[in-house]
């Protein structure tokens, strides 16, 4: 490897890549969903798959139904307020399940193949990462909530939680699911709104609670939509965060070091947000009021999926945790932009802003996929292992154990 394709791996230096020999992947999941039900679903599924199918391939598979619903979107509900066509409902919520049997199965593949490796883990979660604004992006346009600070808001809070629990299992090295989780029940969750809005239309969630659950005296004429931010709000800092942090603080507390220094390393969520806020809140931004939130969400699914991607690398690893990176300076840089008439500087173009987007998205993209062409490159190479398939010695050999186990 090159000096300076080493450079662009960042945390993956001389002596790290050692750390994938003693990989074992650690985990808990408290959902009593997952324990009593889809358990047995996933058990089902993945014997339905073929030896040969390496497990990042079904990971990525899985992300390819995401994918194509994003595309169907943009031909058929490119301002985000609804299809017209009921099918295209279902087809999200399909897509999203397919997504979530597939991330579920993904490593069981792996144990019955005999591939697992920590690559595995980097994959699932990284596809993750670059999931969390584009599977949300399916929500927008199932509940109709359009380009709008409402809808631009729930297509980017995905990306908190998702933040927090890498950083946990930065910090842990186990991957915490609680009793309501995002991989488990807000997939669901998610899948279900897309079926209630495809039976009902997306207005039904703007009707009156009252007409539901009746109480009409005291709701008066609160709807879902009226609560939806206070819904997400409290997911996150509620369910989520705060088991995050005592998580966090007991793996510190077992090791007998203090907490409050780990404070610092929400700086890149920090900046993420921040800068989102700044650019989108601002009177002078056209990107919303344009419809531009698909191109955003784009951009910020490789800006994101980087960040993100790259504290799983430290993780195991076993690197510093990575407090930036350089795709942060495009995003401050633009909430930048928009806000120069506070500084009393002309403010700029709606075709400079949308042209200042779009270079922003190709240099995401480039950027992102070198990097991970890099570190799958190198950890494939390390690990003499191939990351998208499994040899054909090695399957066959599998294929005649099972034939020979049925004969028994």
């Amino acid at each position: 490897m090159s000096e300076k394709d080493k450079v662009a791996l960042d945390a993956l230096s001389d002596g790290a890549l050692k750390h994938f020999k003693t990989y074992k992947y650690s985990s808990v999941d408290k959902s009593p969903i997952s324990k009593y039900i889809l358990k047995h679903y996933w058990n089902a599924c993945v014997e339905l798959l073929p030896l040969w199918l390496a497990p990042n391939m079904v990971t990525l598979i899985g992300f390819f139904f995401i994918i194509g619903n994003v595309g169907l979107l943009e031909l058929t509900d490119p301002d985000l307020v609804g299809p017209a066509q009921r099918w295209i409902y279902f087809s999200y919520a399909f897509g999203i399940w397919a997504y979530s049997t597939m991330d579920n199965i993904d490593g069981k593949q792996a144990r019955r193949t005999g591939t697992s490796s920590g690559l595995g883990e980097l994959f699932d979660h990284g596809i993750d990462s670059l999931n969390c604004t584009l599977a949300s992006l399916l929500e927008v346009s199932a509940v109709g909530l359009g380009s709008t600070y409402l809808g631009a808001f729930t297509a980017l809070i995905p990306t908190l939680p998702m933040f927090f629990s890498t950083w946990e299992t930065y910090h842990t090295h186990t991957l915490y699911l609680g009793y309501f989780n995002g991989p488990t029940e807000g997939l669901i969750l998610a899948a279900t709104i897309t079926i209630i809005s495809g039976t009902y239309g997306p207005q039904v969630w703007r009707q009156p609670i009252a007409d539901l659950v009746g109480f009409g005296d005291t709701l008066g004429s609160l709807s879902m939509i009226d609560l939806w931010i206070l819904i997400l709000l409290a997911g996150f800092f509620v369910v989520h965060l705060p088991f995050c942090i005592y998580n966090v603080v007991e793996a510190r507390r077992a090791k007998n070091v203090p907490f409050a220094p780990l404070l610092l390393e929400w700086t890149p969520m920090i900046v993420f947000c921040g800068s989102l806020m700044a650019w989108l809140g601002s009177p002078y931004s056209i990107l919303l009021k344009d419809n531009h939130l698909c191109l955003l969400c784009l951009t910020l699914s490789f800006v994101f999926g980087r960040m993100t991607t790259k504290i799983i690398l430290a993780h195991l690893t076993r690197q510093p945790f990575p407090y930036w990176t350089s795709l942060l300076l495009p995003l401050l840089g633009g909430a930048l932009l928009v806000n120069l008439p506070f500084f009393g500087i002309d403010p700029i173009s709606a075709g400079t802003e949308l042209y200042y987007l779009w270079a922003y998205f190709v240099l995401s993209l480039a950027v992102y996929f070198r990097w991970a062409y890099l570190v799958i490159n190198a950890i494939c190479k390390y690990l003499g292992i191939q990351c998208l398939t499994i040899p054909e010695d090695k399957w066959r050999a599998l294929q005649a154990e099972r034939k020979q186990a049925k004969t028994k």
